[in-house]
């Protein structure tokens, strides 16, 4: 009897065990490799333009197992998503990283060959049917809308990013898709863009569970508003827009007169931008005093410092930035400190 109970046990007890670690190992595939990990945070600091973090991180990706031509593959076909000048100032990074590592000894592992040139004839039709597996929809010719408008855009998106560059099979197509992936989450304006790749990467076999580490990992290596527009899609809860990191700030600016009209237009062209492209941007409020209307005051909030660097790197900001430079008389900006952070997302609600 003794025996039997014994020997019961001992059954139950691998069998609970065999089901710990099914289970561990089921719960370690939903989630991202740390070689996935490093492709995503290289392919976001591609595109925000970060070198300092993002060449910390491509060191890291060649120690978590990433080789020297994948990560030269994701590289180029960012190009595609963020512009050849980022592209390239990674892609330059890379090669001072590597230098770096050989003068100290490490020996990194090339990878496979990348394929150079693709030698197929009808190379729209090459990656018409490339674009057809991802989505898995029909992929008319031209493609309804842009394509009609633009042919030229969608034999270039077919024949070139589709077939040229996805003709290497350095990169799986998955990989490709977290590379993509990666950096629209990173970019501001682009969601239409980043739901049919979601959806593509999906179709890849990558997880929600993946997804929600991805959108984790865009929150620290870019910033929270970013990794909400990830979450909104998937259907995650997001995460505060706030953090304990908020920036109120009012700037008091003096316009030499002569530039006043000139400087509102931009000033209105730049907020309004703001607001509407950057999902960090939580308010920019202009004002000028009605005795004096060239003592300007803006009320600007930000989600956090993380939105606010985003914000100050933008295009629109740069571009209001260097053209109202000779029409500010005095510029001073006073950080405030909120005292009712309760009530703060309530703010011009009432005039929605």
């Amino acid at each position: 009897m003794i025996k039997k109970t014994v020997t019961l046990f001992l059954s139950l007890l691998f069998t609970f065990n065999s089901i710990n670690i099914m289970n561990a190992q089921e719960n370690t595939a939903q989630h991202l490799s740390s070689s996935q990990q490093s492709l995503i945070k290289i392919s976001a600091l591609t595109a925000t333009g970060d070198i300092a973090p993002l060449k910390i991180q491509l060191n890291t990706g060649l120690d978590e197992g990433l080789t020297i031509n994948e990560i030269k593959e994701a590289l180029t076909q960012l190009y595609a998503y963020c512009g050849f000048p980022r592209s390239l100032n990674a892609i330059n990074t890379f090669k001072t990283v590597l230098e770096e590592r050989k003068a100290h000894g490490k020996k990194d592992i090339a990878g496979k060959e990348i394929v150079v040139e693709n030698k197929v004839t009808d190379k729209y039709e090459q990656g018409r049917k490339v674009l057809e597996g991802l989505t898995k929809t029909p992929q008319l010719k031209p493609a309804p809308g842009f394509g009609e408008f633009a042919p030229r855009v969608d034999y270039f998106l077919k024949e070139h990013l589709f077939a040229d560059i996805f003709a290497s099979d350095v990169l799986s197509y998955q990989q490709r898709e977290l590379v993509t992936i990666s950096a629209l989450a990173s970019l501001p304006g682009v969601e239409s863009q980043l739901q049919s790749h979601l959806s593509m990467g999906k179709n890849t076999g990558i997880t929600d569970y993946q997804l929600a580490d991805l959108a984790d990992i865009i929150e620290k290596t870019v910033n929270r508003t970013q990794a909400n527009t990830v979450r909104k899609i998937i259907g995650k809860p997001l995460a505060p827009k706030t953090g304990s990191d908020m920036i109120i700030r009012i700037s008091e600016i003096e316009i030499i007169p002569e530039f006043l009209e000139q400087y509102t237009k931009i000033l209105e062209e730049e907020s309004s931008v703001s607001v509407n492209v950057e999902p960090g941007v939580l308010a920019i409020f202009p004002m000028s005093q009605k005795e004096n209307p060239a003592q300007i005051r803006i009320i600007e909030i930000y989600a956090d410092k993380d939105a606010y660097q985003s914000h100050v790197k933008t295009p629109h900001f740069q571009h209001y930035k260097t053209s109202t430079l000779k029409m500010i008389q005095s510029l001073k900006l006073v950080d405030m400190e909120g005292l009712d952070k309760e009530t703060m997302s309530q703010i011009f609600t009432k005039i929605k």
